[in-house]
């Protein structure tokens, strides 16, 4: 039967270094952008309204950004410490042999985690933990924020980037906005033109990555699926979009994009799951 809790801390912990190296390149990005703004071409010249509106949406959107990340590191997806004995088993389970233990349906082992993951998604590789059950609605929220901010410091850098780009020959402009690196150690710009061109195209790109991962994980959630079961197909748990919303954001999930320590209590354990066919015999 295996074992009916699942155990192994230790073995289970997630890896630091992708969230050390995320965190050094979102520090390294943040000098750069102070650097560009204290010292460089800065931002456009702003009235006392526009700065504070500005800096009040800042604020908003680097505290749930924050709150975000913290949730989700906080939040542990795995099935350690879940009593799993006598929920049902062999209806759907299988046997985990890494984990020496019985995983509910839309489980699934996390080689990098080393450990089951409740209703798996995917491993995120920039924050070195899985997606699942628990922290999958701090995920949704901290792409939506994290594409916020990048696109926020892209308005603000963009002006005096296109002020930079207009000084210079097309071929000069295409090679600072594909190859700021090159042009910096080519001694064609000076530091803060290959601050400015790198923060800006650093934050669009990673405001495009965020948008597009939430449009597809938006696309899995009114369908009822995690990435694994969209991979393959499956709909055996798509109740409706509204159904689908509540299951994996809770009763508030309208609002739960506005502040991360909203509460909005998730109707399920993460362990059994309503199928199509139950929704169907309920209805009927």
């Amino acid at each position: 039967m295996g074992q009916p809790w699942a155990v192994g801390s230790a073995e289970g912990a997630p890896a630091r270094l992708p969230l050390v190296l995320t965190a050094l390149w979102a520090a390294a990005v943040g000098l750069e952008l102070a650097y560009v703004l204290v010292l460089g071409p800065g931002p456009p010249p702003l009235g006392p309204l526009a700065r504070a509106l500005h800096l009040v949406l800042a604020a908003f959107q680097l505290l749930n950004l924050l709150g975000n990340v913290g949730l989700f590191l906080r939040s542990d997806p795995s099935i350690r410490g879940v009593m799993l004995a006598g929920r049902g088993l062999g209806q759907g389970w299988a046997y985990c042999y890494q984990c020496q233990s019985q995983v509910p349906p839309r489980s699934g082992h996390c080689s990098s985690c080393r450990v089951c993951i409740l209703r798996r998604d995917h491993h995120c590789r920039l924050l070195g933990r899985c997606v699942g059950f628990r922290n999958y609605r701090p995920f949704l929220c901290l792409l939506l924020h994290a594409a916020g901010v990048l696109l926020h410091v892209s308005v603000l850098l963009g002006p005096a980037l296109s002020a930079l780009l207009r000084a210079h020959a097309p071929l000069h402009t295409a090679a600072l906005l594909l190859l700021p690196w090159l042009m910096l150690l080519t001694g064609r710009v000076s530091l803060a033109q290959f601050a400015l061109a790198f923060v800006t195209d650093t934050c669009v790109a990673g405001a495009l990555l965020c948008g597009a991962g939430l449009l597809f994980h938006g696309m899995l959630l009114l369908r009822g699926q995690t990435t694994w079961e969209w991979a393959r197909g499956q709909h055996s748990y798509d109740l409706g979009p509204c159904h689908n919303l509540q299951a994996a954001l809770g009763p508030r999930w309208v609002l739960i994009w506005l502040w991360p320590f909203l509460a909005s209590p998730l109707p399920g354990d993460g362990i059994t799951f309503q199928t199509t066919a139950d929704a169907g015999l309920v209805a009927s």
